[in-house]
């Protein structure tokens, strides 16, 4: 039966086509129980209709479920349709943002971009590797970059779920992608230029065909070109199995460790590739890639300045608390640390011109969150703390800034404004409403 506007599987009410694939059409609905926006993906009815199927789709589905990870789009579960109990929906969260594939038409992403976009993914495949769960068909149409810069990995082993034969050779999953039923002709190359060699060759698959994958899609980010084509899924498949990937068409300012990790991440032979994801993550830190989430954009990295800054300040406000302490005259030792902003509570760089402060003894950070121009919710974070956490009543601030004893955090929003570290209601200093480049505190109490 036709699926519109409307359109009713139990709670989920449909409102609008998002896309259509192999597996399957998926639309935006509304969540009429919880008032929140959901994906539905309309099974095929290959596997709709088919109960021993069906039933295995659900335990998979169940297991997928369990994933619960920042940069994993989660699986809430299997919806009827009111009136045709034979068609189901994989009830998914809705991602807002573009793929990566609608990205990368755009042209490559920088390389700290493309670091930053691979560390993500790389952090997602690494908690499922570690439930057992591997994706199998890992590419850029599978992957969303929000408009904050969070990556969501999405359709986790979903290629498994739907596999007509439950196994982990990529033998049924090749005859999936190139049924009559399937030949949606970029859904065909999409998949099968990103199938490792073994997955390619029908052979029994690990964790390690996702590493390939992963491989595929760093390069691909990197040179915003496809690294193995052709014209139908046979050429594409020999070209996986047979091509070198060409090592010139990365930039020429790729990091020597850019160009060891690929390496090693697209061996054809597995036993020689790259065994953990978690190491192409530890080769992306030492890379000197930052480790957080930056938005996907062609403009210029922020964040050599903001670390710079965030160093400078946390030496300066040491060397003030050093010579502001009567208790002590000894040197304070040095203080060295990785400051990390959850995935849910990035730094934001937009529109902002100091988006992060430092007490004046060096010991909290305070920090503007999310990807609003105009500024978002204060963050902070202490040196004994393992995470930062909202400023109670605080939801839109820019340029923060301590006070001398840091107990308490100036702030613009619509004018000037003060408010406990510890939380509670924030106090006006100046009312008026004007534009400021940020202010200092000082130590006789003004403001300047």
């Amino acid at each position: 039966m036709p699926v519109g506007s409307g359109t009713r599987f139990g709670p989920y009410e449909i409102t609008s086509l998002l896309g259509a694939g192999g597996m399957g059409e998926v639309y935006r609905a509304r969540d009429t129980d919880l008032s929140r926006d959901v994906a539905l993906k309309i099974l095929t009815p290959a596997v709709a209709h088919d109960p021993e199927r069906l039933m295995r789709f659900s335990r998979e589905a169940q297991v997928l479920a369990s994933l619960n990870h920042p940069n994993i789009a989660h699986i809430y579960g299997l919806a009827t349709r009111a009136d045709s109990p034979n068609d189901r929906a994989l009830v998914m969260e809705l991602v807002e943002g573009q793929t990566l594939a609608d990205r990368l038409k755009q042209g490559p992403l920088s390389i700290d971009d493309a670091v930053a976009v691979a560390m993500q993914i790389a952090d997602a495949l690494e908690a499922a590797h570690a439930l057992g769960i591997i994706h199998r068909d890992l590419k850029p149409a599978n992957i969303k970059v929000r408009p904050d810069g969070t990556v969501k990995v999405l359709d986790f082993g979903l290629a498994k779920a739907l596999d007509p034969a439950a196994a982990d050779s990529a033998a049924a999953m090749v005859s999936t992608v190139t049924s009559p039923a399937l030949t949606e002709r970029g859904v065909i190359l999409g998949t099968a230029a990103y199938m490792s060699p073994e997955q390619a060759a029908g052979r029994p698959l690990d964790r390690r065909t996702d590493v390939w994958s992963f491989g595929v899609v760093l390069f691909e980010s990197l040179t915003g070109r496809r690294l193995f084509g052709g014209e139908d899924v046979a050429n594409v498949l020999a070209s996986v199995l047979k091509s070198e990937p060409d090592w010139t068409t990365l930039p020429a300012t790729t990091p020597p460790s850019i160009h060891r990790l690929l390496r090693r991440c697209l061996q054809k032979d597995r036993r020689k590739r790259l065994a953990d994801i978690s190491d192409a993550r530890l080769e992306l830190q030492d890379a000197g890639a930052t480790e957080v989430a930056t938005p996907v954009s062609s403009r210029r990295s922020w964040w050599p300045v903001v670390l710079a800054f965030v160093t400078g300040a946390a030496i300066v406000g040491l060397w003030f608390g050093m010579t502001r302490s009567s208790r002590s005259p000894a040197a304070a030792p040095s203080v060295r640390f990785t400051f990390e902003p959850a995935p849910a509570a990035p730094l934001n760089l937009r529109n902002i011109w100091r988006p992060v402060a430092i007490s004046p003894d060096g010991r909290q950070i305070a920090y503007i969150a999310g990807g609003g121009g105009s500024g978002g919710p204060l963050m902070l974070r202490s040196l004994d703390e393992l995470e930062a956490h909202q400023v109670p009543g605080v939801p839109q601030a820019r340029d923060p800034f301590f006070s001398p004893d840091g107990a308490s955090i100036g702030y613009l929003d619509v004018g000037l404004r003060r408010v406990s570290t510890s939380g509670g209601a924030s106090a006006l200093i100046v009312e008026e409403d004007f534009s400021v480049r940020g202010a200092t505190w000082a130590d006789d109490e003004s403001v300047i």
